[in-house]
């Protein structure tokens, strides 16, 4: 695997977490109770931690300098890596904990597999990182199933989440030359065995919380290739780039 491949491969594990973190952040303070608010900015907080271990071993890899707030605040839509699931709004909390146990999941393998990486670094961040996500899974899951399978009006939520969301699970598992190249390195996992586990344990969580997956093989795609992001990361970077973008240079 080539440096370069290697730093486009860091860049969307860490954009992931970066991205999504900043979503989950946005419910801090407007959370519906005070439990789950303080339960969405510790997940933020634990998204935003790992973020800054990957885009930093990234810079490293990538040796032109640039550290991980370089490479979260200073760059633009067309340069991240992210899937398209992490971008999407928050919508109500419903949809928000439907995104989250869907990322969670794969989130959750994907680790597992990284923590046996040939990569030394890669391996010590996903054993450290796949702490705190095995909680996030859980909490998750137990919130979709509780909602899913509650009252009628929150069971109507859930499936309307699951509906919205459902073609944007695709593109987590659709390999490139990018992947392709961390497999046989060793360093990544095998994205078609993920996606075996991932629809088995999906299944049961679905059944468990008495929603129907939807019918819909088409999956949206180009995320973390660069090629297409929603028209949705453009305006959240403006807000979490704005410092930067206001005061160019600015440190504490």
């Amino acid at each position: 695997m080539s440096p370069e491949q290697l730093f486009e491969y860091l860049l969307r594990l860490g954009d992931n977490t970066l991205v999504l973190g900043h979503r989950v952040s946005e419910w801090c303070g407007h959370a519906p109770v005070l439990e789950e608010d303080i339960a969405l900015a510790n997940t933020a907080l634990d998204l935003i931690g790992q973020t800054q271990m990957w885009l930093g071993y990234a810079g490293e890899v990538e040796g032109q300098g640039r550290s991980a707030d370089d490479l979260a605040f200073l760059r633009d839509v067309w340069d991240f890596r992210n899937v398209l699931l992490t971008e999407q709004p928050n919508g109500d909390f419903g949809q928000t904990m439907m995104r989250q146990m869907l990322f969670d999941l794969w989130h959750d393998l994907t680790l597992e597999s990284l923590s046996e990486s040939s990569d030394p670094r890669v391996a010590e961040i996903a054993v450290k990182a796949a702490k705190e996500v095995r909680y996030h899974l859980e909490r998750s899951s137990d919130t979709v199933i509780g909602l899913g399978d509650g009252t009628a009006e929150s069971h109507g939520r859930m499936q309307a989440a699951l509906d919205l969301l459902w073609p944007y699970i695709g593109e987590m598992f659709t390999p490139d030359a990018v992947d392709d190249a961390a497999l046989q390195a060793g360093i990544g996992p095998d994205m078609v065995q993920i996606e075996t586990r991932y629809r088995a344990r999906l299944a049961e969580l679905l059944g468990a919380a008495t929603l129907s997956a939807p019918d819909a093989p088409f999956s949206q795609k180009g995320g973390k290739s660069g090629m297409r992001h929603s028209e949705h990361l453009g305006h959240m970077l403006t807000q979490m780039q704005w410092l930067q973008r206001a005061y160019p240079g600015a440190t504490w």
